[in-house]
């Protein structure tokens, strides 16, 4: 790549190359502006490589090949649609996420189990683990995503403030904090972020925090960025250590279980589909019970469901809810 990426850096501007030495030595901690690359072919024919696809493999992704493996974040101007009218394309290493895509095959120590539930067929658990599992299902509707009787879903579309939605932060069973609320197009939710704002969950205070909640909170770092694009809702991983989401729009039309979706540090998922959210009336949860269809859970660092050994995000040491407002 070094023949290819010296053409590019000579057809940069000073101001470009120093905006970006400044992003690439502070691994993306602040939302740059952009850096523009000419137009047209910057490189040899030899690499056939655009300007974004090389620095994202140069600087973050060594094993990226193609440019529809990536995703403009919701702050790029080229992301905006605005890219026709720049004086370049965006070349950013740091305005692009990688697209997650579903885990397969299923985490091996749990493979036996999933496939006895495809089936139809109830998992081989032991008696101290079914006595766990009948106090998850008593004890796992929670806060705002529970609707305890049909027609009474408790979403945020109700409520007229303004803001596309409400986040809350828990830790286990117990809600840390107040509701925060998003009027912004996008959010951050961290707990370390210079030079950064949003969602601050070092900044909620907790009487108690277990061992395993404080290694949990350790690992959530830079967080995730929330976005409400068109047509849905975005998440990108800023951490360092895996996401894990769920939403009644990743699993498939008509399906009974819980898709729980594994996304990488540097990766974005559409983690919300309005248009196939359509008029749900619920989502129904195995064990779990009817909870708000516009809604989206995210567990930093440790996974839940089917193929994991928690089967309830309430297992989960530090997670987030999301209550959305249906678009008008």
């Amino acid at each position: 790549l070094k023949p290819a990426v010296h053409a590019l850096f000579k057809k940069l501007k000073d101001e470009e190359l120093e905006l970006l030495v400044q992003v690439v030595e502070s691994r993306g901690a602040w939302e740059s502006g952009c850096v523009l690359a000419p137009r047209g072919d910057p490189r040899g024919v030899k690499q056939g490589l655009p300007p974004q696809v090389l620095l994202c493999r140069l600087f973050r992704w060594p094993d990226l090949h193609q440019s529809h493996e990536l995703k403009h974040l919701c702050y790029c101007a080229g992301g905006q649609g605005a890219c026709g009218d720049l004086a370049g394309l965006c070349c950013n290493p740091h305005h692009f996420s990688r697209l997650a895509v579903p885990e397969t095959p299923p985490p091996p120590y749990l493979k036996a189990s999933c496939e006895h539930e495809n089936q139809g067929m109830e998992p081989a658990v032991t008696p101290s683990r079914r006595k766990r599992l009948r106090q998850g299902m008593r004890g796992s509707c929670w806060g705002s995503l529970c609707s305890p009787l049909p027609g009474t879903s408790l979403s945020w579309s109700t409520i007229k403030d303004g803001c596309w939605c409400k986040l809350a932060y828990w830790e286990y069973r117990t809600r840390v904090g107040r509701l925060y609320a998003v009027h912004e197009a996008s959010v951050n939710v961290f707990c370390e972020l210079p030079w950064g704002s949003g969602f601050c969950l070092a900044q909620l205070p907790a009487a108690y925090r277990s061992c395993a909640v404080r290694r949990a909170r350790g690992k959530i770092g830079r967080g995730l960025l929330l976005s409400q694009e068109p047509g849905g809702v975005w998440a990108y991983n800023r951490s360092e250590h895996p996401i894990f989401v769920s939403s009644p729009t990743l699993s498939p039309p008509g399906a009974c279980g819980l898709t729980v979706l594994k996304v990488l540090p540097g990766y974005s998922a559409k983690v919300f589909d309005y248009q196939w959210a359509g008029d749900r009336g619920g989502w129904q949860l195995p064990g779990e019970g009817p909870c708000d269809p516009h809604s989206i859970r995210i567990s930093f660092a440790k996974g839940w469901g089917p193929c994991y050994s928690r089967q309830f995000i309430t297992s989960c040491p530090c997670w987030l809810e999301v209550l959305l407002n249906q678009p008008r």
